[in-house]
């Protein structure tokens, strides 16, 4: 039983003059004699409500203590905190993600996602693949391989998938700040991305989902890629990326006759890429406005870039220019549509 002989003799005569009740604690039903008052529990919630609303249980028991001097049980300040509507409980915080049914037309929206991956396994460095997937039919609109995931890389594999399909009506991305500023820039206040620049020029919506099962038609291809590609790349020996990119549209066309579905209507929503391959190259760069100088000088990526003063350039002291900035590292500089010609200056002369 645990207890002492004085304990036992104790409980026999209880027994003896109160009968089987006798045995119950005599605190039972009745508060525990450390209980907290209600007014330190009620300022403890006040402290909580004012100062750390956003604060979870333990945090706040922890900062309590270590600001306020006051000590108090993560799991007490749990059950105060959800009585009191700070703090919802495990259950409550659950969120489902209902299903959503497919678009119904081929190109109305393509899904996109980067996937970093050992793919080549041991043969190579890890790398990424980003993921074009018409959300109607399954099918795997574009894939690319590149070193990481960028606004150029995404550049590169958009530009693929517009030449070969035309432009969607839609592309459904994740948050990656490729897609997305979560705050407005400092320097220039813009809240777009080059990559939605880029889109809003070429009249696609960018979508961004808030959870990545939202997006699960381009997630659910990544996890049978990091399957079926890294085995067929395995038995090529292919250990680069270009030599994948280059495997890639076979690999394409086999993967969409086993799993792309048919769409619930046959018409195909892509529309006809109206750009030259000169335009379109002028969409899919990095824009960056920089301010002319009196001597008819840019600043740009630690360079002193000199105008020619000869023609168009002459008056543009004061305003505002546009440099594009290509994948290949090149870069040109604009104003009103035109290319201006320039030179870099060279410091060490």
């Amino acid at each position: 039983m645990g207890l002492s002989v004085r304990q036992v003799q104790r409980l026999k005569k209880r027994m003896a003059e109160e009968g089987p009740s006798g045995l119950a604690h005599k605190l039972r039903g009745r508060s525990s004699n450390r209980k907290i008052s209600p007014r330190v529990q009620e300022w403890a919630l006040g402290l909580i409500r004012e100062k750390y609303a956003d604060y979870g249980p333990t945090l706040a028991a922890e900062t309590l203590e270590e600001v306020h001097g006051f000590k108090v049980g993560r799991e007490t300040l749990r059950r105060w905190m959800i009585h009191d509507g700070l703090w919802l409980s495990r259950k409550e915080r659950k969120r489902f993600q209902q299903p959503r049914l497919r678009r119904e037309h081929i190109g109305e929206l393509v899904q996109i996602d980067g996937s970093e991956h050992r793919w080549f396994e041991e043969r190579g460095a890890p790398c990424s693949l980003l993921v074009f997937i018409d959300d109607a039919t399954s099918r795997l609109q574009k894939l690319w391989f590149c070193e990481a995931e960028s606004t150029f890389s995404y550049f590169q594999a958009l530009e693929g998938d517009l030449t070969e399909h035309g432009r969607p009506l839609a592309l459904y991305s994740d948050k990656h700040s490729v897609f997305k500023l979560n705050r407005p820039s400092k320097r220039s206040g813009e809240t777009m991305t080059q990559f939605g620049r880029a889109l809003a020029e070429l009249q696609i919506e960018i979508i961004c989902a808030d959870t990545s099962q939202a997006k699960g038609r381009v997630e659910r291809a990544n996890r049978t890629l990091q399957d079926r590609l890294v085995k067929a790349l395995r038995a090529e020996g292919i250990s680069t990326i270009n030599e994948a990119n280059a495997f890639l549209p076979g690999f394409v066309e086999r993967f969409n006759a086993k799993f792309a579905r048919r769409p619930a209507k046959e018409t195909d929503l892509h529309r006809p890429l109206r750009q030259s391959d000169r335009q379109l190259r002028e969409v899919l760069c990095l824009k960056i406005q920089r301010y002319v100088g009196g001597q008819l000088t840019v600043t740009y990526d630690r360079k002193k870039i000199i105008l020619d003063p000869e023609g168009t350039a002459k008056g543009l002291v004061g305003k505002y220019v546009d440099i594009h900035q290509y994948a290949d590292g090149s870069f040109s500089i604009v104003y009103a549509g035109e290319a201006l010609p320039h030179k870099i200056f060279d410091n060490a002369q």
